[in-house]
């Protein structure tokens, strides 16, 4: 079994390796990487687009025939969103309660809802904080009280904004990414979209120092909703770091094969 050093070892020699290939400098890379990033990532909110509907939908327009709506909907909401976050890194913007609300804003821009109970009105698609209880599952867990939740989410946005200032290494710009998502799909400020936010944050973090975007596979969903349930039980982030390490490496391991095997290929006529 490897030891926490020898994994983060790999990751930096993969890093290395992806960074010597150039490969994010192929044209159309970054677009289309962007666009397996939310397929992935709407995948695990159970949108049934693949990387190849997502790209066609979001070049040309076009509709997966008998798929609904509401999939392709979130799918082109969560790339404004994340446009607007790659612009928003680019200038080095600190994350603040009122970037977090507008990026939320735009992940749910068409999918979202008016809701109205005994503590007011909200609105999912402006952003709103939720002004319910939440909890996951029949029997499952609940999340904090939605009297806490400006207050927690001030305390998180703090706490991202003093470390982004202060991390340098590798590591620690993941580490980072890696439990601002963990806390803030704990916290759950939202009503909906809590996961695609937290992974939107992640890559922001990861963005604001040019480092390569984290991808959460649509196959290993079931691992890692078990890896973020068993951080927040234990009250330990590393059962979490640990499985998005492993995804860190699963992505920088197809990348690189990818890109090998498209080289390695070239170009023959077909007359």
């Amino acid at each position: 079994m490897e030891t926490n050093n020898q994994i983060w070892n790999k990751v930096e020699s993969l890093v290395k390796e992806y960074n010597d290939l150039n490969i994010s400098d192929s044209i159309d890379y970054n677009r289309f990487y962007l666009y397996s990033i939310i397929s992935h990532s709407t995948a695990i909110e159970g949108s049934t687009l693949t990387e190849i509907e997502t790209q066609i939908l979001l070049d040309d327009g076009l509709t997966a025939k008998g798929k609904p709506m509401i999939h392709h909907l979130m799918n082109q909401d969560l790339r404004d969103a994340y446009n607007f976050a790659f612009e928003a890194a680019m200038k080095k913007m600190p994350v603040t309660p009122e970037l977090l609300k507008q990026l939320s804003s735009l992940v749910m821009k068409s999918t979202g809802s008016v809701y109205n109970g005994i503590s007011g009105q909200w609105d999912s698609s402006k952003g709103d904080f939720r002004l319910h209880g939440v909890t996951v599952g029949t029997g499952g867990k609940s999340y904090v009280n939605f009297k806490k939740v400006p207050e927690l989410t001030d305390q998180i946005c703090a706490e991202i904004n003093k470390r982004l200032v202060q991390v340098g290494t590798l590591k620690e710009i993941l580490t980072l990414s890696f439990d601002a998502h963990l806390n803030l799909v704990t916290i759950h400020p939202w009503g909906d979209g809590n996961g695609r936010m937290a992974r939107l944050i992640m890559n922001y973090i990861q963005l604001f120092y040019r480092q390569i975007p984290s991808k959460i596979f649509r196959e290993d969903k079931a691992e890692y909703i078990l890896s973020l349930r068993n951080s927040q039980d234990s009250n330990n982030p590393e059962a979490f770091r640990n499985f998005m390490l492993e995804q860190q490496i699963k992505m920088l391991n197809e990348e690189i094969l990818n890109f090998r095997q498209t080289q390695k290929k070239g170009f023959n006529f077909m007359f």
